[in-house]
């Protein structure tokens, strides 16, 4: 038997307001322009340029003066209406069509490729096979799908019978094609083909393909003795001399096409100027868009609510006018509170690590975390995260990304707390200064930094180290 009952709960939604604040306090300041732009040209309520005082008075008169007369049936609209606030986007819309043209009067990679094809005069169905071999070489230069999976595209999706060995003689002579080492199928082959170009009579390239045909894998591990004792190489030097010429080859032949690229420019939020010793930040005059609710808006607004009010067709016009006006007071109020949040947070920051902007010294940076600048500014560390993950500030040593001043704390032996940027930096010292015949194992530096004061376990060495993009130290090793 099916029983009714009463449940009382208390949730907690975030309103259309809020929504809106959160989306635009992550976008950065090169994504801000094209989302006041958009926002403009939804809303006709909304206009550019500097607000004016008595609109916004008399704004606030005739909202006193309609909420008193305004109809259940109107704000039941408002009401739905306000729950499908546009707010889907932070950024420009991708059917939007783009206003910049880039021009480029260069060649791709794959025009590059197939220019050089009409010069083997092939047949036109040598032709097709080649255009087929040229289209499945990657950005990079090297073909990496199987000739058997190329046969059976030509013969599915073009109708042309062929077999491995037919398109592999292809293959060699499109390998001949520039630049060299174009059509590789992996990096042995790719420095190969590089090799085979070289002066075939000098001792150090015939040295240079020996190591790769026959010691590829040692050379991949750095193992120069296993090499000279494989290939009986007494002289060091002409092992020292293949091993460079070796690594001066491209690994990555394709990478010299003239690609269309679009340069990204980074644009600063904050601007931070050191003034005598005194510190001076300002928000980007980017993020502080002019704006303003449309003075015409408001009188039609003012003026529909002293005629007929029963009429049906005026009320949804009132009530399209009044969720553009709301709309419109909303963004502008996002976009106030989005450039106080900002401020305050970089400036909890600045307050936070003082030192170190005075004059850049990375050694100066203290241990921060998220909940230090969030304590600060009395906000959640979520909004501390919207804020730094995306913005940047220009300093007068470079421009840093806000994360850059937050990091985890590493104890010393006298018991004070350091940033791990610091231990960072002195490890990179270590490997900069190392013998390169001899680097140093993760333990010796753990060791090294421990005489530095630094208490620091070797596998916290190993994670410092692939953060700085430094391969062990076998791969560091240099004849």
């Amino acid at each position: 038997m099916q029983k009714l009952s009463l449940t009382q709960s208390l949730q907690q939604k975030l309103s259309p307001q809020q929504i809106q604040f959160i989306k635009l306090l992550q976008v950065p300041t090169a994504e801000l322009e094209a989302r006041v732009e958009e926002e403009l040209e939804v809303n006709p309520a909304l206009e550019e340029g500097k607000e004016e005082k008595e609109a916004d008075d008399t704004s606030e008169d005739y909202e006193e003066e309609f909420e008193d007369s305004v109809t259940e049936g109107i704000e039941d609209y408002l009401q739905d209406d306000y729950a499908g606030y546009k707010m889907q986007g932070d950024g420009r819309n991708p059917d939007e069509e783009d206003k910049e043209s880039p021009i480029s009067m260069g060649k791709t990679l794959h025009e590059h490729l197939i220019s050089q094809l009409g010069y083997l005069k092939l047949d036109e169905r040598q032709e097709v096979l080649g255009k087929q071999l040229i289209g499945s070489i990657d950005s990079d230069g090297y073909i990496r799908r199987e000739l058997e999976a190329i046969v059976n595209d030509l013969a599915f999706s073009q109708g042309v019978e062929t077999d491995e060995e037919e398109l592999e003689n292809l293959l060699y002579k499109i390998q001949n094609f520039e630049p060299a080492g174009i059509g590789a199928r992996n990096l042995q082959e790719c420095l190969l083909l590089q090799l085979e170009r070289k002066d075939e009579d000098s001792e150090v390239v015939i040295t240079a393909r020996r190591i790769i045909d026959n010691c590829f894998n040692e050379f991949s591990k750095k193992h120069y003795d296993k090499i000279a004792k494989k290939l009986s190489l007494d002289n060091e030097d002409l092992l020292r001399e293949a091993i460079y010429l070796i690594t001066k080859l491209n690994p990555k032949p394709g990478g010299t096409g003239d690609e269309l690229v679009k340069t990204q420019y980074i644009i600063p939020d904050f601007i931070l100027v050191n003034n005598n010793d005194k510190l001076e930040l300002s928000l980007n005059s980017r993020n502080a868009p002019q704006l303003k609710v449309s003075r015409s808006y408001s009188e039609m607004l003012q003026a529909y609510d002293k005629s007929n009010k029963k009429d049906k067709k005026l009320k949804e016009t009132v009530s399209f006018i009044k969720q553009k006006l709301d709309s419109a007071k909303w963004f502008i109020d996002a976009i106030r509170q989005r450039q106080q949040t900002l401020l305050n947070t970089m400036q909890a920051i600045i307050n936070f690590q003082y030192e170190y902007f005075l004059e850049g010294d990375e050694s100066k940076l203290k241990p921060m975390i998220l909940k230090d600048i969030a304590d600060r500014i009395g906000m959640d560390i979520s909004t501390v995260s919207r804020v730094a993950s995306s913005k940047t500030v220009q300093t007068e040593f470079g421009v840093f990304p806000l994360k850059y001043f937050f990091s985890e704390g590493i104890s010393t032996d006298s018991g004070e707390d350091v940033s791990s940027r610091e231990v960072k930096s002195k490890l990179k010292e270590f490997i900069v200064a190392e013998d390169k015949s001899k680097p140093l194992s993760d333990e010796k530096l753990e060791k090294a930094l421990k005489e530095c004061g630094y208490n620091i376990a070797r596998r916290t060495v190993a994670k410092y180290r692939e953060q700085l993009n430094i391969p062990v130290a076998r791969l560091r090793k240099e004849l």
